[in-house]
């Protein structure tokens, strides 16, 4: 009965979902020695059409996803979604990646790989096709090109 009175509320759960997407062990060379710290780069999305990308150094692991994560509802974008896809096809460039993703009709799914998969899921969007087409493997890079894709997005009426 008492426990009950004094208990604490329940935290509102969060709406958005994050997914770690990289995980780097940086290390700066000094006099000293080497210092090691932490990258993480972290995607967070809704998915009813707002997404995120946050990349934090820490000392520890946890710090810096927990950084990452602050960062990434901060820098949130708004996607335009119509039918489940993107209203037009778009192609975007940041450093060497490349992406193309292109709208797909209802039941096709997701015709995408790696970093860009990750993040249409996390918009929301269902069907899409994209292609990677720099020749760039750094997932980075890719996510930053993804996000400045979606970016570009307009909704043609």
């Amino acid at each position: 009965m008492i426990r009950e009175k004094f208990s604490k509320p329940d935290k509102p759960k969060d709406e958005y979902e994050s997914k770690l997407l990289d995980l780097a062990r940086v290390t700066r060379v000094t006099a000293g020695g080497k210092r090691l710290s932490f990258r993480a780069t972290v995607i967070v999305g809704n998915k009813k059409g707002k997404v995120g990308v946050g990349i934090s150094k820490g000392l520890d692991v946890a710090q810096a996803v927990e950084k990452a994560t602050r960062l990434a509802k901060k820098n949130l974008i708004e996607v335009p979604i119509k039918d489940d896809t993107i209203p037009h096809e778009v192609f975007a460039k940041f450093g060497t990646a490349q992406i193309m993703l292109k709208p797909q009709r209802k039941g096709r799914g997701l015709v995408a790989g790696g970093v860009v998969r990750t993040i249409c899921s996390l918009v929301g969007i269902k069907n899409i096709s994209s292609k990677v087409l720099g020749r760039t493997k750094n997932k980075l890079n890719n996510a930053q090109a993804t996000i400045e894709a979606l970016k570009k997005l307009k909704m043609n009426s």
